[in-house]
């Protein structure tokens, strides 16, 4: 199901027992999970009812014990489990998961909702197939233009606004598949038209930037030859010139999301260019690195959000020092 999906159920009646939210795009994990988090929890205080583990830390242990714990004054808890297949754990983990997922979905009257949020899965996993497409929701942003005007569309209305078509064009023409930078642009544009007024095509032209493509190549050029020097000195010269941070991560997000695409060997629209391009990128990346790097800008994206003590320029920097 899509997030809209979710939504329209979680309106229609009560949270299945189980979620798996995957996909490489964060910004509609977390979305999927605050849909989630205020169906199960409401406005009730989430101390008691509330266990996040990360896969990475996370043993077999800690989810049986979260996942059977009653819930306190509440009819439901709530478990977000992160990346299961990322951690050292392994098997272990995984195999608890399974008996997990299975043991909520055969349980009459469950107190626990487990979400689980992965950027990538492996669908052959046991406890991937106990989910089943019932209770999978794919959190991929749309990369085809109608699919990114739909987007807009809806964030608008989220968000409050009246958005004029041409406008929308124009942000899905310079900003690309990059919904967190879709999401925050449109806000600016919004300040920019004034409280109550329609945002039109010259107020996403007067606070956007372009960085949908070109603009980024020499970075992620610069980045994946490994050549630290060059890639802070463009961050920095992309910064000097007025670049957004979270437009700028948007980009690396997206870069780094086709190459992680390829390296799983699926096929990149696009002309035959722009494929060699990534193909050789990918490339210099194995699997597993190029998986860490989405951890890393979803990270970066936090701190750019105020969850991190580091200014967002110095956030970027030493996002970039990772990725080389």
């Amino acid at each position: 199901m899509t997030l809209e999906e979710l939504a329209l159920a979680l309106e229609r009646g009560a949270p299945r027992a189980v979620y798996l939210l995957a996909g490489p795009e964060a910004l509609l994990r977390d979305d999927a999970l605050a849909l989630l988090r205020a169906k199960v929890l409401g406005e009730g205080s989430p101390d008691f009812n509330l266990d996040r583990l990360d896969g990475a830390s996370a043993s077999a242990a800690d989810l049986l014990d979260a996942v059977r714990a009653l819930p306190m004054l509440a009819p439901r808890r709530l478990v977000i489990l992160r990346d299961p297949e990322a951690g050292r754990a392994g098997r272990g983990l995984s195999d608890a998961l399974a008996g997990c997922v299975e043991e909520l979905l055969g349980a009459t009257d469950p107190g626990c909702v487990l979400a689980i949020a992965a950027s990538q899965v492996d669908r052959r996993s046991r406890w991937v197939k106990a989910v089943g497409e019932a209770g999978l929701v794919h959190c991929e942003a749309p990369e085809r233009r109608p699919e990114l005007l739909a987007f807009l569309r809806r964030e608008a209305t989220r968000q409050g606004l009246a958005l004029e078509p041409a406008a929308a064009e124009l942000l899905a023409e310079r900003i690309g598949p990059e919904l967190l930078a879709l999401r925050q642009e449109l806000a600016k544009a919004a300040l920019l038209a004034g409280p109550g007024q329609r945002v039109r095509r010259e107020h996403v032209a007067a606070g956007s930037e372009d960085v949908a493509e070109e603009p980024i190549w020499d970075l992620t050029d610069a980045i994946g030859g490994g050549d630290a020097g060059a890639a802070l000195a463009l961050l920095a010269k992309l910064l000097r010139a007025g670049a957004v941070p979270p437009v700028l991560l948007g980009a690396l997000a997206s870069h780094f999301r086709r190459l992680l695409r390829i390296r799983s060997g699926e096929q990149i629209a696009g002309p035959p260019f722009l494929r060699r391009k990534l193909e050789t990128q990918a490339r210099r990346y194995s699997p597993a690195r190029l998986q860490g790097a989405m951890r890393a800008i979803h990270d970066t994206d936090r701190a750019l959000k105020g969850e991190g003590a580091l200014a967002p320029e110095l956030a970027l920097e030493r996002l970039v020092i990772g990725l080389l």
